[in-house]
C-alpha cells in the first residue's frame, strides 16, 4: 500500500538528495511517497519567496509512483497551501528524461542558465504558472 508523508522533511530532503546528487538544499519542505520497504518517491520545494518555490523530484525506476493522487499533493501544497504563482524546476541540459518528465508535467521550458552546474554543464530552466497546472483539476 503506498501512503503519502509529510512532516519527515529531513527523511524526505536527504532521500531526494542523494537521487539527484544535491547535498544542500536549505530550508526545504519534503512530501514522500512510501510503499512497503520505504520510500519510493519524493518531492522537495525549497527557495520559497511568497509568489514562487523551487520543486525537485526524485523516485524509484518505472511509474509505480507516479499516482495522481501524489501528483495532486505535490502540486497542492505549493499552488493551494502556500498559494503560489510558479514553480520553478532547474533540469540538466544532459538529462533529456527529467526533461521529459517535466514536460510531460505540464512545465514550459522558459531558458538556459550557462554553466550552472558544478560540473560546468548547463541548467534548462522549466516553469510552470498556476493556471496551467492540470493536477489541480483532478478528482482524488
Amino acid at each position: 500500500m503506498k501512503t503519502v508523508i509529510y512532516g519527515q522533511d529531513d527523511k524526505v530532503v536527504a532521500w531526494v538528495g542523494e537521487r539527484i546528487d544535491e547535498d544542500d538544499f536549505g530550508k526545504a519542505v519534503g512530501i514522500g511517497l512510501e510503499e512497503d520497504e520505504g520510500l519510493i518517491a519524493g518531492v522537495v520545494f525549497n527557495l520559497y519567496t511568497g509568489p514562487s518555490i523551487c520543486m525537485h523530484v526524485a523516485a524509484t525506476p518505472g511509474r509505480r509512483w507516479m499516482t495522481r493522487d501524489f501528483l495532486y499533493r505535490s502540486f497542492a501544497y505549493p499552488f493551494l497551501q502556500l498559494n503560489c504563482n510558479r514553480i520553478t524546476g532547474l533540469v540538466r541540459e544532459d538529462n533529456l528524461d527529467a526533461q521529459r518528465f517535466d514536460e510531460h508535467l505540464g512545465f514550459k521550458r522558459e531558458g538556459l542558465m550557462r554553466k550552472a552546474a558544478s560540473d560546468g554543464t548547463n541548467f534548462i530552466l522549466y516553469g510552470m504558472l498556476k493556471e496551467e497546472c492540470r493536477w489541480l483539476e483532478i478528482k482524488r
